[in-house]
């Protein structure tokens, strides 16, 4: 009977961890007649070393440590500690030490002149008094318990939503930097292209030199050679933005990057097999469902903060101290004093305060359960677009690689045909307009391919251990939200 005097029953609802229904299986993607396939297995925490591109995985490197939305997460991680440690040190015995010296003087008017004063005592006075004090309030129905499973929901929220921070950032400086190589291969097709379309220039003026070639055909090759510088200055800005926004994911300032990465690279490849997980544990690796659900568990352990105070609160409270009107005696065994008991709080009427307060965080757990069911079920939509978009841009390169092949040969016979005087140069234009785009569209497939490997990467929940490589495991709580 003891034991349960200090530790007494914890009242409110229990949170259990809530059950996860699997998404529909699809056709297994390893049959799929793609270059680069999805394949049950472990993800890989470091998935951008697939790519075997060292500068990347420099950048990752550098972004886990100077990122700056990272370095916000880390900090509201350690803030949610700090909160918990606040809430449970509600449980624990508080002592104070007071110290008071106070020179007093009464008023022979005030209520002192209802009572007879000893003859010659002084209307004025110094009053010495050090001592302690303690309080412990017994946890006897569970509120500060509640309070800190709440807190502890908090923090564990607070270190999934860093995880998500670091995934949502390694993910975009994935992409970025994919993007800013596709641009840099777009920009030398496109230079490639203005060299052949300047050699074009130089035949058709030699034609015309020798009476062979008209004025439309030399109108016709400059505005080619000029359509086809036009499309350079707004890569070359595209170029410089995607550098930046890399420097921002860094925490750099605009064109610090310019030199590092201004010279252009071969896009990142890749690999051949990508393990996507197992379908049992593919959804709660996601930090957002993580965090959703840990959200859940605050609500539900909140709610049981509402439900405690409703019960009585038992306060054991003591006092010792010594009190003198001089100093010379202050410490001797008479001028002792203490005071020793319990005190009790029972809500009797509070106007339908905690009623309402009971009714708030009820209704607050049932969103944060729907919020969570939400979450699962966008979690299984990105993961399924993402599957799909990824197989399909795979699809859509290797047509775009035919077309390219085509049109190289097309354009190599209209200019063999046109030196011949067999066709006028509006073919060799046409054919080599086509060859361009042709070859842009592929240079755009390959990005969009690299691309999506990261949003499925992204959408698998995977990258997201540099947070604690960063800022260490031991940052994050240890405790782990339960299941049935």
């Amino acid at each position: 009977m003891l034991g349960f005097g200090f530790t007494g029953c914890t009242v409110g609802p229990d949170y259990q961890s809530p059950e996860i229904t699997a998404a529909p299986r699809r056709t297994p993607l390893e049959t799929v007649d793609v270059p680069s396939r999805t394949v049950e297995g472990k993800i890989d925490s470091a998935w951008w070393k697939s790519f075997r591109d060292s500068k990347l995985s420099s950048l990752v490197e550098r972004l886990v440590a100077q990122n700056l939305d990272l370095k916000t997460a880390a900090e509201r991680v350690i803030q949610s500690v700090a909160q918990r440690q606040v809430a449970a040190s509600q449980g624990l015995p508080q002592i104070e030490g007071q110290s008071l010296t106070t020179y007093n003087r009464q008023s022979p008017n005030g209520p002192l002149s209802l009572l007879t004063p000893a003859p010659g005592a002084p209307l004025e006075y110094a009053l010495f008094r050090d001592g302690l004090t303690s309080s412990w309030q017994l946890d006897l129905f569970g509120r500060v318990r509640r309070a800190v499973e709440a807190a502890d929901a908090n923090t564990l929220a607070a270190v999934e939503n860093r995880h998500g921070v670091a995934l949502a950032a390694v993910a975009e400086l994935a992409q970025s930097y994919i993007q800013l190589r596709g641009t840099q291969n777009r920009l030398g097709i496109a230079k490639r292209n203005l060299r052949l379309a300047e050699e074009n220039v130089e035949l058709v003026n030699t034609r015309f030199g020798n009476g062979v070639a008209t004025t439309l055909d030399v109108a016709q090759a400059r505005a080619q050679q000029a359509t086809i510088a036009a499309t350079l200055p707004p890569m070359r800005i595209q170029e410089a933005e995607l550098i930046n926004a890399i420097g921002l994911l860094l925490g750099d300032a605009p064109r610090a990057l310019e030199a590092e990465l201004h010279r252009s690279q071969i896009l990142p490849r890749v690999p051949r097999k990508v393990p996507v997980g197992l379908p049992g544990t593919l959804i709660r690796r996601r930090p957002d469902v993580r965090e959703a659900e840990a959200r859940l568990h605050e609500a539900t352990a909140q709610t049981g903060v509402a439900v405690a105070s409703f019960y009585p609160d038992v306060t054991l409270n003591g006092a010792a101290s010594v009190e003198s009107l001089r100093l010379t005696n202050l410490f001797s065994p008479t001028s002792a004093a203490f005071s020793v008991g319990p005190s009790i709080s029972l809500p009797i009427f509070a106007g339908g305060q905690l009623r309402g307060v009971l009714e708030l965080r009820e209704s607050r757990q049932r969103e944060a359960a729907i919020f969570f069911q939400k979450t699962v079920l966008l979690a299984w939509k990105e993961v399924d677009d993402a599957l799909t978009a990824y197989r399909e841009a795979q699809h859509r390169r290797a047509d775009v690689s035919r077309s390219v092949t085509e049109n190289q040969a097309a354009l190599q016979a209209a200019r063999q045909r046109y030196s011949e005087g067999a066709i006028d140069f509006l073919n060799v234009i046409t054919t080599q307009a086509q060859l361009l785009q042709s070859e842009i569209d592929l240079a755009d497939s390959d990005t969009r391919i690299a691309t999506d490997l990261v949003n499925l990467y992204r959408a698998l929940g995977g990258g997201w251990e540099v947070a604690d490589v960063a800022f260490g495991a031991d940052s994050a709580p240890r405790q782990t939200i339960g299941t049935r």
